[in-house]
């Protein structure tokens, strides 16, 4: 496949040279099978030591891939019969963040999740997977729906951010949110989260607020991006990096501090390399954690979620 970044340049000539192989082998009818299972062998060597050692630099640039499986597919991949609910009620059907009915194998779950397009059309349709104030009051409507019929909640996060536009201020962005993080702390049924990209600010939380929160180990989850973190500090774009660095927002990181339950392991190479093993080991995780959280009372479920966010934060001296 073609490669996007500088650190995938070793990647890259090995996957030139395995191609180069079999071509020669088709033209002049020869076996060199023995050899391409070698090459492909050192090339999956190498895939998992350029990846096993990002920095979170190119940790970040491995969550924006242009071909990295959105929520889109993933509703192909992991779920089923999905029925799509549109509209907050109040002013209108935001498509950077959409939900509803769907099957997660035998068990049925309200998924709510980023949109982010795959082309330019589509994400200037879907704002970039920038949700608006309605798409936030959607997805609380969808909670509460689920909470009535007893049906846990499946959210996906992959959004740099929640729309800072001046029209989504006017209805109360802040305020969207805010609300969001107060009643999914009480709502009566599980729900689990998991970071599939980008996990950007407030607009990731707003959907994140999950007895278990999951994360796919090249994905990113921070209250600020680098650029944005490097602008407010250094005044200047290119000290993205640092900051990166700085702001712990790898999976290794977050699952240290405690801000996440578990990494949802990619395949060498990162998710958009192979979207079918990705989805997988997704959905095992999903019915692993919603196994374990039916096992516990309505009292206990809502305890133990408060007790966890609240617990973000400390440290010992």
């Amino acid at each position: 496949m073609e490669r996007e970044f500088d650190f995938e340049k070793p990647i890259a000539e090995m996957e030139k040279a395995i191609e180069k192989l079999k071509t020669l082998a088709a033209e002049n009818k020869e076996d060199f099978s023995d050899q391409i299972k070698e090459l492909e062998r050192k090339c999956e060597e190498r895939k998992k030591e350029v990846y096993d050692n990002l920095t979170p630099w190119q940790t970040v640039q491995v969550a924006r891939h242009p071909k990295r499986p959105l929520l889109m597919n993933y509703i192909s991949l992991v779920f089923s019969d999905f029925v799509e609910l549109h509209g907050d009620r109040a002013f209108g059907d935001d498509q950077a963040l959409i939900g509803g009915f769907a099957m997660l194998g035998d068990q049925k779950v309200m998924l709510i999740g980023h949109n982010k397009g795959s082309n330019v059309d589509e994400n200037v349709k879907r704002n970039f997977g920038m949700a608006s104030p309605d798409g936030y009051r959607k997805a609380l409507r969808l909670m509460r729906l689920a909470e009535k019929f007893n049906i846990p909640i499946v959210t996906f996060i992959d959004t740099p951010g929640a729309f800072p536009g001046l029209d989504a201020e006017q209805r109360g962005q802040a305020e969207a949110i805010a609300r969001n993080l107060t009643e999914m702390a009480r709502i009566e049924v599980p729900i689990v989260t998991i970071v599939t990209g980008e996990g950007g600010s407030g607009g990731a939380l707003g959907i994140g607020v999950a007895d278990t929160v999951l994360m796919l180990s090249y994905a990113v989850y921070s209250v600020i991006s680098p650029e944005g973190c490097a602008s407010i500090l250094w005044r200047d774009a290119a000290y993205s990096p640092d900051a990166a660095e700085a702001l712990k927002i790898t999976s290794k990181s977050l699952l240290e501090l405690g801000v996440i339950d578990a990494i949802v392991e990619e395949p060498p190479g990162g998710a958009h390399c192979n979207h079918q093993q990705t989805a997988e080991s997704i959905k095992d995780e999903l019915l692993k954690s919603l196994k374990k959280l039916s096992s516990y009372s309505t009292s206990k479920l809502l305890s133990r979620r408060f007790d966890k966010f609240a617990a973000m934060g400390k440290f010992n001296k």
